[in-house]
Formats: C-alpha cells, structure tokens, sequence
C-alpha cells in the first residue's frame, strides 16, 4: 500500500460527543505527608486541555481541516476554557449548556513525569435535550462530508439512531467511537472504531485473528455498518470490511509513554483522510502511522500535520535520497516545519573523491538538513567538454545519496542552479574551493531573501579533473 499525504484542507468533519476538560497539575515530590503515606506534591504549574470530543476536534484543526463541534456543557468557568481553547484553533462550537450538571473535568497530579492520581468531577448529563442536540447537529451537517461521534457514554450522545438517520440522509458518513456493550445503537453508520476490550465485550472472547475476523463480518450484517477498524494496543489495528479481505496493520510506535488520547487520534485522523477523498484502507493506515506519534507523548496531545507528513515520508524512503523537485519541496517545507535550517550546494560530482566527501561533511554542519543540486549529463557536456561526464547522472546522484552527510539530492538541467535557488530558497549556499563570495553562483539572489552565503575549504590534490587526466596518462603509457 502506497500512503501520501492527504490534502486536509480541503477536508470538513463535523464532530459530535462528549467535551471534557482535561486539568493537569505539575510540581516536585520531596517528601512524604506527615498525615498519611502519600507523596506531598509542591504544585508550581496547572495547565488546562481539551478532552474527549474536544481532543478529536482539535487533532482534526492541528491537521489543518475544517471543524464543526457539537457537544453539551454546564454554565460555568470550565465551558468557558473549553469554548475559549476551541474557538483559538478554529474549531466552530456549538455548545447546548446544562443548568443542572457542571462541565466535566478531570484533573491529574503529575510529578517526574509520572500521574499520581486523577479525580474525575462528573455527572451525566441527565437534562440533556436530545431534540436541542438534533438541531444543533443538524443545522451543521450541510458543512461537512464526514461525521464523528465521540462517545465517552456521558450522555451528549443518548440517541445516535437520530442523528445517524439526519446524517444519511443528507449522504454523510458517520464513524464513530463506541461506547458501553451495546453497539445497536451505532446501527446504520459507516464504521465504528472499538477497541479490542469494547468488541469482545460486545462479540464475546476471540481465541485469535480468524475468530476476531469471523465475529467482525458477523456484526457488520447484525447492524448494517459497511466497516470496523478494531485498535488493539501493542497488536496493531484490523480492518473488516463486508465482502473484502481484512486488513491487520502492525502497532508503530517505538516507545510508549501514555495511550490517552491515541482512540481520538485514530478517529480524528480517519475521518480527516477520509474526508479529504483518500480510500478507506489508506486512511486507516494513515491513522495508525498517527497513534504511533500520539502514545509517545504525555497526556492527551494532538498530530501536527508536518508530524504526520514526516512519518508518511519516512515510510516510504523519501527522508533522504534522490528526490524530483516535487518532491523536494514538499521535504524542505516539513523540514521548515520543524525548525530545520538548509544548506544548499550544488556541482557536476563526476568521480566522487576524499574532497567531496570532506566537503559535503562541512556543508552539512552549516545547518540541518543538505541539498545537493547535480548537474545533468548535457549541461556538464557544455561545461566541461564532449569526454564528460565519465559517470551518467543517475549514477552519481545514488552514489551521493549513499554518503551520510547528504540528506537530499536532485539534478537540473540548466548550467547553473539559479532556478532552483528561487524556487528552494535555502537558508545557506555553500561552495568549496577558490571562490570569492561574490563569485558563487546564485549568491546575490540568496542574500536577497536573507540567506548565507558561505565558501569552504578544499583538499589539496584531490579533484575530478586530476584523477581523470591521471588516468588518461596511465592509458596512453
């Protein structure tokens, strides 16, 4: 399976569910309470988050989707937070509020890195309306093309049925995040996303792959779904699909700190790819390459899409290597992304020798990340002469990917990089040998833009024109 990344821009997902403020207070631990034998936590820090259908909300926004969020809060100080979060990262709210239950919260004292408790504040929402909620719902679905519900079983969501019978017939799709043993509810919507604890606690035991496969295909018939994608932690995720082979996708991350939060990833980012036109498998592998970033950080945290685009790369290769352009620009905007400064250079690279190695080693430390611009074949035959080049360009372009210090390499065809230097704007452009600064190709335009200019060093004896006239010289004995 070939992934890309999706466009998420042009993705729109109206999320509905249950809102939860997510606290967290930080402090050291020095001693122990003189009062029982618990730990005394010297609070220096209260950060607030955004949790459960929030936390969906916002790894859609952090994706760069547009996002509609319907949910149920009390009137009080903690709604306000969460509207006020929301709102800043361009999540549209609609929020029907409780007279009678507060906004639910959870708070978690943390210390090294490590939670010591969490007390929950909450009731159900016993007065929620469910027509209120309808309406809300309703008002937004012509705004979006896929619809998530986000169930934490607290109240928001007591009649799907409704909103999945609203949600079809205006042809949206809704996935949703189950809750609680009974599934009937979800009947009609296009695909749930329980994991494994939640299906067998619906389908009953599975002994292993074939049973879980077997009782998934069973229950997409029971309730009219088209699909399931069961997360099963440190085993991967399973895809079923009625009248199509399953799909079993290996867990990715490589070391786990904290699972809050990955569910909502996986859905968020789903519905995301989904909704931005990518297949339906593609999407689920894209998510899980997600909750594999996801459960490497503290606490309930969200997928940037540069994040996501880095993982994508690397798994298809393209984190280094010969690039085309495209290619390239899409790899220097992530890098960007990610604070990285680019170092540029450029040069025909015929016979790779000690100098050019020595060289790209010291046009590497001049930032993160190294371009390097080969001449083609046909401008090096004006250059240099009909005798060259001695290897076609291909060739050198795999024998400098192949070296550590060169992150990216592509060819131009025109006889110098300026083009290119336009389009890349890199933040330093380097060259070796005799040049002056004013004398480097490309030069002026870069400090236009207010990049660096830099020339290095070279290795005495050690150059392609010598070993190519040694070599002749040996010939012709």
């Amino acid at each position: 399976m070939k992934l890309s990344m999706p466009t998420f821009n042009q993705a729109a997902v109206l999320v509905v569910g249950d809102l939860m403020l997510d606290q967290y207070w930080y402090g050291p631990t020095t001693r122990i309470s003189p009062e029982a034998p618990v730990p005394v936590v010297k609070v220096d820090q209260i950060e607030n988050r955004v949790g459960g259908a929030g936390n969906v909300a916002l790894n859609l926004s952090a994706l760069g989707a547009r996002v509609g969020l319907v949910a149920v809060t009390g009137q009080d100080e903690a709604a306000d937070t969460l509207k006020s979060s929301l709102s800043a990262a361009g999540v549209t709210c609609d929020f029907q509020s409780s007279e009678h239950n507060k906004t639910i919260t959870k708070l978690r004292v943390m210390s090294r890195n490590q939670q010591l408790i969490r007390m929950d504040f909450e009731e159900g929402f016993t007065d929620c309306s469910e027509q209120a909620v309808a309406e809300l719902f309703e008002q937004r679905l012509s705004d979006c093309s896929v619809v998530i519900f986000s169930d934490y079983h607290k109240g928001t969501l007591k009649n799907p049925a409704k909103l999945i019978e609203l949600a079809r017939a205006k042809g949206k799709k809704v996935l949703a995040d189950p809750k609680g043993t009974d599934f009937s509810k979800y009947r009609g919507a296009y695909l749930l996303t329980p994991n494994l604890n939640e299906f067998e606690a619906v389908v009953g035991p599975c002994a292993d792959e074939t049973s879980l496969v077997a009782k998934g295909h069973a229950l997409l018939k029971e309730l009219d779904i088209e699909a399931l994608l069961v997360t099963r932690g440190e085993h991967g995720m399973t895809l079923i699909r009625a009248n199509e082979s399953e799909l079993h996708l290996p867990a990715r991350a490589r070391e786990v700190f904290d699972v809050t939060g990955a569910g909502d990833t996986v859905i968020s980012v789903l519905a995301a790819a989904f909704a931005a036109g990518e297949p339906l498998a593609e999407s689920v592998a894209i998510a899980n390459l997600a909750a594999g970033i996801v459960v490497g950080k503290l606490g309930t945290a969200v997928v940037s899409a540069p994040e996501l685009r880095r993982v994508i790369q690397r798994e298809l290769g393209a984190e280094r290597g010969v690039l085309s352009k495209q290619q390239l620009q899409v790899m220097i905007e992530d890098a960007r992304a990610h604070g990285e400064k680019i170092v540029f250079t450029n040069g025909c690279f015929d016979i790779i020798h000690a100098g050019h190695v020595e060289y790209l080693e010291q046009a590497k430390a001049e930032g993160d990340r190294l371009v390097v611009a080969v001449n083609g074949d046909e401008s090096i035959r004006r250059i240099k002469g009909s005798g060259r080049p001695i290897n076609p360009v291909d060739r050198r372009m795999a024998v400098l990917a192949g070296l550590g210090s060169v992150d990216w390499v592509l060819s131009f065809t025109e006889d110098t990089p300026v083009n290119l230097l336009t389009e890349l704007k890199p933040d330093v452009l380097v060259k070796g040998g005799d040049y002056r600064i004013s004398e480097v190709v490309g030069g002026e335009l870069v400090k236009e833009y207010g990049g660096v200019v830099k020339v290095l060093g070279v290795v005495d004896d050690c150059s392609t024109t010598a070993i190519v006239e040694k070599i002749k010289g040996q010939d012709a004995e």
